[in-house]
């Protein structure tokens, strides 16, 4: 089979505009991941129990970027931002928070050209649940079958139902300003 110059000249115009797509990903991914890092450890942190847990936002970012990216660097943003966070005010959640921000990442869809498709306005909800049963679990690992479930469930129940909150509120600005399609170009 005999490559034309045409042939090729498509070739490399695909190629390049797929290596153009994943610079800008990897770069949403890093922005994200730095911004989920000063949410959660540093912007409306409030300490909660006994724990070394807190309420955050950074959650809502991860929702975000979870609409905003395929998966994969969807949740590397997640994990690396969480993680960090973790990292910088309470180490012992760290392991925990990469895996949880992760799994968080799944119930939600960047398979369409709106932020707030129907099935993310759900997601949030799924999310909320797998940080809730995560953050349980951690706890339960962490200190024993002595911890308390009611401070765990409504610590990560509030910080679910702001998050979810933050996350509509900037989704839907973000649907009215078009950044979807900004991305895709």
């Amino acid at each position: 089979m005999k490559l034309t110059y045409e042939a090729l000249t498509v070739i490399v115009f695909h190629m390049k505009a797929k290596a153009d797509i994943r610079l800008k990903y990897i770069t949403l991914t890093g922005l994200l991941a730095a911004l989920i890092t000063l949410f959660t450890a540093y912007i409306f942190h409030i300490p909660m129990g006994f724990n070394g847990g807190y309420i955050h936002l950074g959650d809502s970012l991860i929702y975000l970027a979870a609409v905003l990216l395929p998966t994969p660097y969807a949740m590397a943003a997640g994990a690396i931002g969480g993680g960090l966070a973790d990292l910088l005010t309470a180490p012992m959640w760290a392991p925990a928070t990469i895996i949880i921000k992760v799994l968080v990442v799944i119930p939600f869809t960047s398979h369409h050209n709106k932020l707030l498709a129907k099935r993310n306005l759900i997601a949030p909800v799924i999310a909320m649940l797998i940080t809730i049963a995560g953050y349980y679990l951690a706890e339960v690992i962490l200190y024993g079958k002595e911890a308390a479930f009611l401070i765990s469930v409504t610590t990560n129940l509030i910080q679910g139902i702001g998050s979810a909150v933050v996350f509509y509120a900037l989704a839907a600005a973000l649907d009215k300003a078009g950044v979807k399609a900004l991305i895709a170009r």
